[in-house]
C-alpha cells in the first residue's frame, strides 16, 4: 500500500475542502456539481487516508519527519 504522504495541516485542509465541495453539491446544479462531489469524495479520502497518490508519483511528502 502506499506510505503516508500527507501531513496534518494538509489533511485537514484537504479534509475542509472536501466538506465544502459536498455541500456545494446539493446547493449548485448542472453537470458542474458531480465533478463537486468527486472532488470532494477525493479529497476527503486523501485526508482520512493520510496517502495521497500524486504526491507519491511527484514524490512529495508533507508529513514530518520522525526523529
Amino acid at each position: 500500500m502506499f506510505a503516508k504522504n500527507v501531513g496534518q495541516s494538509d489533511r485537514i485542509i484537504r479534509a475542509i475542502i472536501g466538506i465544502v465541495a459536498i455541500i456545494a453539491f446539493f446547493t449548485v446544479s448542472g453537470s458542474w456539481s458531480w465533478l463537486l462531489l468527486v472532488v470532494g469524495i477525493v479529497m476527503l479520502a486523501t485526508a482520512a487516508l493520510g496517502t495521497c497518490p500524486p504526491y507519491a508519483l511527484l514524490g512529495i511528502n508533507t508529513c514530518k519527519l520522525k526523529s
